[in-house]
């Protein structure tokens, strides 16, 4: 997939469409912001961590709410007195989630993908106790970067010739 296609406008005009009302509700009181294909390239370009939420439809995967319920104070947990917190969140709107999850090999709802500096670290996925749910997250903080899982390997057919390009 090339990223000229995720770098189009999106064609849900709202990105608060199929949302539920506590996933909205990250952006409009909690300080989230929706980033969607258009916007990614812009939010990769920022220095720091960063956790991108795919919700998913809230009727199909009820955690979704939970998570999102979880989310600021999972901020709140992790702070370590950095102001605005450790990490920044964006909320994928359910136009782009489809996108934006095979760009990052995000393969459940919900999920927590994080990044830093633009660069891959973990995703997590599902609704957690709040215990493991922090000791999760302060994981993922602590990792580093690392290629996106299922992304951009190459394997060679085993009836291709040896200079086919694939692995090696």
């Amino acid at each position: 997939m090339s990223t000229d296609t995720l770098d189009t406008p999106t064609t849900a005009d709202d990105p608060t469409q199929g949302a539920a009302p506590l996933v909205q509700r990250l952006v409009s009181q909690h300080g989230a912001r929706w980033v969607g294909r258009g916007q990614l390239e812009a939010f990769l370009a920022e220095p720091g961590d960063r956790v991108l939420f795919f919700h998913g439809d809230p009727v199909r995967f009820p955690e979704v709410v939970d998570v999102a319920v979880v989310l600021p104070e999972l901020q709140r947990a992790v702070n370590d007195g950095r102001p605005g917190g450790r990490f920044q969140v964006g909320v994928v709107p359910r136009a782009d989630e489809d996108a934006l999850a095979a760009r990052f090999d995000v393969q459940r709802w919900p999920s927590l993908l994080f990044l830093r500096d633009g660069r891959y670290v973990t995703v997590v996925a599902g609704m957690l106790d709040w215990t493991d749910y922090v000791a999760r997250v302060r994981e993922a903080l602590a990792l580093p970067t690392t290629r996106t899982p299922g992304v951009g390997i190459r394997v060679a057919r085993a009836d291709a010739p040896a200079d086919a390009g694939g692995c090696h």
